[in-house]
């Protein structure tokens, strides 16, 4: 791998300047906890000091390990613009490769699934739905990454921007939890996936093991092994998929429509949007964390193009490829029966006929869940340094082992519950972020655009410079009051959800950003006439 060719990737210890800095403080104090420029610092006066926690043999030991060719020492300090390295086309060829790869993969052929199979959507609504949900979604991940050449600084901590240094938090510790649900439901898919081809060999368990691994290896090293196996990643899976296709597609029943009542067609319709919309909105709280080594020149709008037309290709491939399998399950026995099974086995089935090569072609499909979880596990591992001064002191690498030890744990605890995850899971999820990016949005182009109020990079840890962040906190409330009474899930239904058809469609999220987006503006504008940021 040619680690050091691009900008994403040149972090090899001779290029990481952190690095460099870490070993020049560890050889005069014998520690090895740096994780502020100093530059930054001289702008910043009232920040403290980062606690000491790693000291004698156990500093030694993490030199060691941060010695380790390509792994990444560097945590959530601000990436200034001198460590900043050459973009050029193929930087942005590699955004687009980047979030291709995370989006092509099996895990977003389940959610197309259950158009069909779970809201007994036809072949038309579930593929216009998910069409148009996907694009929403991939808007938001676009937006938040346009951020991360300019600021160089990790999406979490751009948060602090928006929402002020201690409500960030809040949404620091959901996005956390969204991470890790998103890697244990990899993990779980992989498990499921290695189990059918082994049959009794392999359990479910085992296969999460090896998944949760895999992925915590790439994102233990960091960033570059995250951008090098991106950069390649989606060509064995586009391969894998379109054999699927020639294979599958003759039993796709586009015919296929709704046959229940017209209010209960609406219902689905609208949460089976919703799930779509979550399958792609989750990538939003990550979306800077892989451009910060960009140069602060990078097009605003050509980032956002290349994000977008990576993410949302790599999503309706899968998504519609999933509906197709979901109608045929309602007409072939041999389908409807090992979709009884697991996800992995219909996967298995579909390839049925073609030998040793189909199950080949399943294990490609199964890598693709690591190719997801890695980003996310990385990225999770920043957000927890983003918490405080505690939590950033331990080096990135042990919370990236630390959050891969809990997806395990999580994915063979719930290896048998993956469908009734995915159907309460994202949603929720999508009820945090969809309020937490329309205040950013409405801070970026109300408060700072059309005031021509640049933002102050260097400040990320400075809470004096940093919005009060009442104002985001209310409006953030008032989006999850929106999201609750717009709702549908199996354990509650919201009162204005329930209006919608028989049982009930999400509106949740779209109820959220009118609450948050109507509350906002007025609040903020509270706030800065008496506290003047």
């Amino acid at each position: 791998m040619d680690l050091p060719k691009h900008p994403g990737t040149a972090q090899l210890p001779q290029l990481d300047l952190e690095k460099s800095r870490q070993e020049e403080e560890s050889k005069a104090d014998d520690i090895n906890i740096s994780t502020t420029s100093s530059r930054d610092l001289s702008i910043q006066h009232d920040i403290p000091p980062t606690p000491i926690l790693l000291k004698g043999r156990i500093a030694r030991w993490n030199n060691k390990i941060e010695g380790l060719a390509g792994l990444e020492a560097r945590g959530i300090t601000r990436v200034l613009p001198e460590e900043k390295h050459a973009g050029g086309v193929r930087g942005y060829l590699q955004m687009f490769a980047l979030w291709f790869s995370v989006n092509l993969i099996v895990l977003n052929i389940i959610p197309g699934l259950l158009g069909p199979l779970l809201f007994s959507l036809g072949w038309v609504d579930s593929v216009c739905l998910c069409i148009f949900a996907t694009a929403l979604a991939a808007c938001g991940v676009s937006y938040t990454s346009t951020f991360g050449p300019q600021s160089g600084n990790r999406t979490m901590i751009l948060g602090r921007y928006f929402m002020g240094y201690w409500p960030s938090k809040l949404a620091c510790i959901l996005n956390i939890i969204m991470q890790i649900g998103w890697g244990t439901i990899g993990c779980i898919i992989a498990g499921q996936i290695f189990s059918a081809i082994n049959g009794k060999g392999l359990t479910i368990a085992v296969g999460c093991v090896i998944a949760a691994l895999l992925t915590g290896g790439i994102a233990t090293f960091g960033i570059a092994y995250v951008h090098v196996v991106e950069r390649y990643a989606f060509i064995p899976q586009l391969f894998a998929i379109f054999v699927l296709l020639g294979k599958a597609a003759k039993h796709f029943d586009t015919s296929s429509t709704f046959t229940g009542e017209p209010g209960t067609l609406t219902a689905s319709r609208c949460s089976f949007f919703a799930l779509e919309f979550a399958t792609g909105i989750s990538f939003t709280a990550i979306g800077a964390d892989f451009y910060v080594y960009y140069p602060t020149t990078t097009p605003k709008r050509l980032t956002f193009a290349m994000t977008w037309t990576g993410a949302w290709l790599g999503l309706i491939i899968c998504n519609i490829v999933g509906i197709g399998i979901g109608t045929s399950v309602a007409t072939n026995s041999s389908l409807s029966e090992a979709y009884s099974i697991s996800s992995g086995a219909l996967l298995l089935e579909c390839y049925k006929g073609l030998g040793g090569f189909g199950s080949f072609c399943v294990v490609i499909l199964s890598m693709g869940c690591v190719t997801n979880n890695a980003p996310g596990t990385y990225a999770g591992a920043l957000a927890i340094q983003v918490l405080g001064r505690y939590p950033k002191a331990i080096p990135r690498w042990i919370w990236s082992v630390f959050i891969t030890v809990v997806e395990l744990i999580c994915s063979v605890a719930g290896r048998d519950h993956l469908f009734a995850i995915f159907e309460n899971f994202l949603p929720i999820m999508s009820y945090w972020i969809v309020p937490w990016v329309t205040i950013l949005v409405e801070e970026h182009l109300i408060f700072h655009k059309l005031r021509g109020v640049p933002f102050n990079w260097a400040a990320w840890e400075d809470k004096k410079q940093l919005p009060i962040g009442a104002a985001a906190l209310f409006a953030w409330l008032a989006g999850w009051a929106g999201a609750i009474i717009g709702m549908s899930q199996h354990w509650y239904t919201g009162p204005v959800a329930s209006r919608i058809g028989g049982d009930g469609g999400d509106i949740g999220a779209w109820l959220s950003v009118a609450f948050a987006g109507g509350v906002y503006p007025g609040l903020r504008y509270l706030e800065l006439k008496k506290y003047g940021r």
